[in-house]
């Protein structure tokens, strides 16, 4: 139950503050611009479904190439950090 409200207060909210920020001209040219762009898209994935499938494939592999290259560059950067927190270590000792 009270889950339901949680979720039913978060939706109402998102509902009446985009509502609000509609009042706003810019607000307005700006949605109205994504929604094309979305139509657009929509239209395009439709007619093109393969295509669109391995371009999604694609960003995703990039993705994860980039993704794991971070990984390794923070887990290397935490490696260092802890040698130099040895060697402080040890010379204290």
């Amino acid at each position: 139950m009270g889950k339901n409200k949680l979720f039913t207060g978060i939706i109402s909210g998102a509902i009446v503050g985009g509502i609000i920020a509609l009042f706003d001209k810019e607000a307005r040219l700006y949605a109205k611009d994504k929604l094309a762009s979305a139509k657009t898209y929509g239209a395009y994935v439709f007619k093109n479904p393969s295509e669109a499938l391995r371009n999604a494939s694609g960003k995703v592999t990039t993705f994860n190439a980039q993704f794991t290259d971070q990984v390794d560059n923070a887990i290397n950067a935490l490696e260092q950090v802890e040698e130099t927190v040895n060697k402080v270590l040890k010379r204290e000792s």
